[in-house]
């Protein structure tokens, strides 16, 4: 059987307008707990090269790129992904991490 691989989302987060942020954290996090995501990270990055980060690095781990992905098109969360676009700029990335 091969080695279950985690997978993470990895979110850069400029919040634009803060209440409409905060309303849109309240209606994502419990959408976490069905696919055994937990936020693993929230705070503004020590960046060392390249282009300074807009925001917060908001990283989330799953237990199978299949969690992640199933939670991102999930019917709970899909209605907080436009509250979030509307709230803030946001580069989000799924990306599979190693056994």
């Amino acid at each position: 059987m091969p080695d279950k691989r985690p997978a993470y989302v990895i979110a850069e987060v400029e919040i634009t307008d803060p209440a409409a942020f905060q309303a849109y954290v309240a209606e994502a996090v419990p959408t976490l707990a069905p696919y055994g995501g937990r936020i693993i990270a929230n705070a503004a990055p020590d960046g060392k090269e390249g282009a300074r980060s807009a925001g917060n690095i908001v990283m989330v781990a799953f237990d199978s790129m299949a969690d992640a992905q199933k939670w991102y098109h999930s019917d709970a969360y899909s209605p907080a992904i436009k509250m979030r676009q509307k709230a803030a700029n946001t580069r989000l990335f799924i990306v599979e991490g190693v056994p």
